[in-house]
């Protein structure tokens, strides 16, 4: 009988604990239940702290206040050397004609000027002008550039201008880029 009764203990602790257990998993249950029903409404009254900082939209046509990005697309070649103490000989070509450049020397007594542009212009488009600065797009991206800004045709933008209407880009090689 000792053993029925230790037996019968035994299985009311089991019991008891199983029970404890239940209501501990119902109650924490419960709990996260609560939580992710008020999440949302949390984040929803506090969108500052979780939200997306977005600008305020005017639905207009003004280009936002971020500083000018340089294009920087200049192959090695094209950069002029800039030191005066290392004009020495006049570069040989690197290709296989093998040909001297005549930059630098004489012909009738004059100096000889090569002015002869790199083959395959670089075009770029002029999207909008504003806040004295553009969007330009080119075949690898959009940029905002303003005044002084280097250009994808390697040239700087001398100045923005309005003619009959449409914005107009001048560059310090003196082309002229519309706006469509």
């Amino acid at each position: 009988m000792a053993d029925f009764d230790d037996e019968r203990i035994a299985s009311l602790k089991q019991r008891r604990k199983a029970a404890i257990l239940d209501r501990f998993l119902t109650f924490s249950g419960l709990a996260l239940a609560g939580a992710s029903a008020f999440f949302p409404w949390y984040v929803f009254f506090n969108a500052d702290k979780f939200g997306i900082n977005v600008a305020a939209n005017e639905n207009s046509r003004e280009l936002p206040d971020w500083p000018a990005r340089n294009v920087f697309s200049v192959s090695p070649l094209a950069m002029v050397n800039k030191n005066e103490a290392d004009k020495k000989a006049p570069p040989i070509d690197p290709l296989t004609t093998a040909t001297v450049s005549d930059l630098g020397k004489e012909r009738d007594g004059r100096a000889i000027q090569e002015d002869q542009p790199f083959p395959g212009k670089s075009s770029f488009r002029l999207l909008h002008v504003s806040n004295g600065r553009a969007l330009i797009e080119d075949p690898s991206g959009m940029y905002v550039v303003r005044i002084g800004s280097i250009l994808p045709d390697e040239s700087r933008l001398a100045t923005l201008e309005q003619h009959d209407g449409k914005w107009v880009i001048v560059t310090s090689k003196g082309e002229i880029y519309r706006n469509n």
